[in-house]
């Protein structure tokens, strides 16, 4: 399997996880999870409404991030993604940088929104390709948004799960610990468990992530694929072929 081609599985899986929404929002610079999105309501017609901030044709949004806070405020938004320099067992994710604060090294960009809709949105997935003990730390050295809360405060949102370059991983909240739902072609148990600095329930035979249905991806790879284009061309440029059911917008 080409790198393009374990990117287009990824969009698939994301895309299965997002049937059962109404409203999906998507950060500027998350192509996959984007891309999972706007495949997801092209096949299924759920969720109805997609949201990808740097878009035109597909962002109604006017008011940028202030108009996602006020939607996720009122329960508008049924889904979102996350992801982090580290995110730990516990499902904290670090955006600040490497290190301790303030002198951590490298700064990364910072957290932006990221711990209030953390707190709002019902289905958090964190995303993050890179499946290393780098990023996949027992404790972040900062968290800027928690995965769990004290059992007394009020909290409507959550880790919903983690996916990886190599896995898929369910989060349980009252357990506070990920668990290993399946295994990417790519990988497997060993490597899973070598790359990974957290701690994680999981069973020795834990399925295979399934293919994608040959149907799913011819559509990713018409339809879906001009639509990706527009708001991520140089990621659509990368992955899809280049024929004449795949050009893009203009």
């Amino acid at each position: 399997m080409t790198a393009a081609d374990e990117k287009k599985a990824l969009i698939c899986l994301i895309a299965d996880l997002l049937r059962d929404c109404n409203h999906v929002a998507v950060g500027a610079a998350s192509p996959i999870p984007g891309a999972a999105a706007l495949l997801a309501k092209a096949a299924w017609g759920s969720p109805r409404h997609v949201n990808i901030l740097g878009s035109v044709a597909n962002n109604f949004f006017t008011g940028g991030g202030g108009e996602l806070f006020d939607c996720a405020a009122q329960g508008r938004i049924d889904a979102f993604f996350l992801g982090g320099g580290q995110i730990d067992g516990e499902a904290n994710i670090n955006l600040m940088g490497r290190g301790p604060y303030p002198t951590s090294a490298p700064r990364w960009p910072g957290t932006f929104g990221s711990a209030y809709l953390y707190f709002l949105i019902p289905k958090v997935i964190l995303f993050r390709e890179e499946h290393t003990r780098r990023t996949l730390v027992e404790k972040v050295d900062f968290i800027s948004a928690p995965g769990i809360s004290d059992e007394k405060i009020y909290r409507k949102g959550g880790p919903y799960g983690l996916i990886t370059s190599k896995a898929f991983f369910r989060f349980n909240r009252e357990k506070r610990q990920f668990s290993l739902q399946s295994i990417h072609p790519s990988s497997s148990l060993e490597d899973i468990l070598d790359n990974t600095g957290f701690a994680f329930d999981y069973e020795e035979s834990t399925p295979v992530t399934p293919p994608p249905d040959p149907e799913l991806l011819k559509l990713l790879e018409t339809e879906v694929s001009r639509k990706v284009s527009e708001v991520y061309p140089n990621f659509a440029a990368s992955i899809f072929p280049v024929t004449s059911e795949a050009e893009p917008v203009k």
